[in-house]
């Protein structure tokens, strides 16, 4: 093999990398001997830093936890991470050749997550993001009566990376977006829950909610219906505008009438409407103001506060009316629910502390309550559940006989159903007995119009003892004026 002059032979440049090496060798223990690892890792993280400033890509970090505690004194979720694993949930390619997969309680289906390492590409409004899902365990020390414990905390996270010059448009609009369609997901997935306070744990257990009943099922009229549910989307889509005009983010619904016309139903069927879960609130279980505002403390936003049968379901001592004195020393439990500390919950300043929030007080009588509890901004909605009309009827026959309700002449009984259900004759509760009866149509509907015969009978025959009675009052007065006279 020839060389040119001007090179150096293999066997010098073998011999001068033998010798840099050995003396890199002898340098390196003496480097770490000299210069203390801090001052080390502080220059190494120097220049790391400055060779990494000259990057044009930025990576922010989202964490799964954030510093501080929830109301239960767990440890903080970040919300942020939260809403980017679900919006993430619905990016995932194809082609990932790794994925968690789980069942959450809150969650209808299986979901799938991104893995360890796995990277997700989004594109909004022509900028490209790169998303990254990272895991992983550190060891701490604690200090447990007096001695110390060693712990391992898992942690997770995501990085977010794109170009440094897009960095306020990703902040300000990006991440709102991704929090936007997260809701959006979680709202689809969701599990409405009904929660009941427990005196045993002093907590509000749950338990899935499968009411069945939606608009579409309740034995409502058209007009009703419609307003309701067009107070409902409002409600929900003024989030800005409560904020504008200085006002909680929250809505009151009295329902009111006799038994048996639907008013837990409808209950039911806003909450399906909304996918919201629902909190019974037992007056008679709460054993004070103080107690009432720690209970509504700890529910969540995007949820009914349910009080049936309010006229009767405690004794709210009023401010003319006060609670009765408890001796000294009693317990604080023992001070007694009053009505002012429920107004002060449900539209005080306490209310405040929550969003999205609807409170719905259901009542058989209305003219029971104080009128404190009726004003709006209390029960800004009053919806009166009455007897079954026709148009409620044919609901209820579409639902357990299966018959359309687009027309009123759709059966030869209806004609008659229709002239002998105007008015307080039954309630859809009573409407929907009779069509349980039987299972054919023809029957039911027989069965029906008997029972609004013989009802209508019995109301004309109460009119007419009504009329007698009031003409021999009537008789009876004239003749007791007339022997004074």
């Amino acid at each position: 093999m020839v060389f040119s002059k001007d090179l150096p032979s293999p066997a010098t440049m073998f011999s001068t990398y033998a010798s840099l090496a050995g003396y890199m060798m002898m340098v390196k223990p003496m480097i770490h001997t000299i210069i203390p690892q801090p001052v080390q890792n502080f220059v190494f993280s120097y220049i790391k830093s400055f060779v990494g400033s000259r990057s044009s890509t930025l990576t922010l970090v989202i964490n799964d936890m954030i510093n501080g505690y929830d109301k239960n004194g767990m440890p903080r979720k970040n919300e942020l991470f939260l809403a980017a694993e679900a919006y993430l949930s619905s990016k995932i390619s194809p082609d990932a050749s790794k994925l968690r997969m789980t069942r959450d309680r809150n969650n209808k289906n299986v979901n799938l997550y991104l893995s360890q390492g796995e990277v997700v590409s989004d594109v909004y409004k022509g900028i490209e993001l790169k998303w990254r899902y990272l895991a992983g365990r550190n060891k701490t020390t604690t200090v447990v009566d007096g001695g110390q414990e060693d712990m391992v905390v898992n942690w997770q996270c995501f990085e977010l990376s794109f170009d440094k010059k897009h960095r306020d448009l990703v902040v300000k609009s990006y991440v709102p977006y991704v929090e936007r369609k997260a809701k959006v997901i979680k709202e689809e997935r969701r599990i409405i829950k009904m929660h009941s306070y427990s005196s045993s744990t002093y907590m509000w257990q749950s338990v899935k909610f499968e009411h069945p009943s939606t608009f579409d099922t309740m034995a409502m009229t058209p007009k009703l219906k419609r307003s309701v549910m067009e107070d409902l989307d409002r409600f929900i889509k003024r989030k800005d505008y409560y904020k504008r005009v200085g006002k909680a983010w929250k809505r009151g619904y009295l329902l009111y009438g006799p038994p048996g016309t639907g008013k837990s139903s409808l209950v039911a069927a806003m909450a399906n409407y909304l996918k919201f879960d629902i909190y019974d609130l037992q007056l008679a279980s709460v054993q004070g103001d103080a107690h009432l505002r720690n209970l509504l403390l700890a529910t969540n936003n995007s949820s009914i506060l349910l009080v049936e049968d309010i006229d009767c379901s405690v004794d709210l001592p009023t401010r003319l009316q006060p609670a009765t004195m408890m001796p000294y020393g009693a317990p604080q439990a023992a001070t007694p629910l009053t009505l002012s500390g429920l107004l002060n919950c449900i539209d005080g300043l306490w209310s405040s502390c929550g969003d999205e929030r609807i409170v719905i007080f259901t009542t058989n009588n209305k003219e029971k309550l104080d009128p404190a509890l009726l004003r709006p901004g209390r029960m800004d909605m009053h919806i009166y559940m009455g007897h079954c009309s026709f148009e409620g009827f044919k609901t209820l026959s579409s639902n357990y006989l299966g018959l359309p309700n687009d027309n009123d002449d759709h059966h030869r009984l209806y004609p008659d159903i229709k002239r002998l259900i105007d008015g307080q004759v039954l309630t859809p509760a009573q409407v929907a007995e009779e069509l349980m009866k039987n299972e054919d149509a023809e029957m039911a509907l027989e069965g029906l119009v008997k029972v609004l015969k013989r009802k209508r009978s019995e109301s004309e025959k109460c009119d007419d003892e009504s009329k007698k009675m009031k003409m021999l009052e009537e008789g009876e007065k004239r003749i007791s004026n007339t022997e004074e006279t």
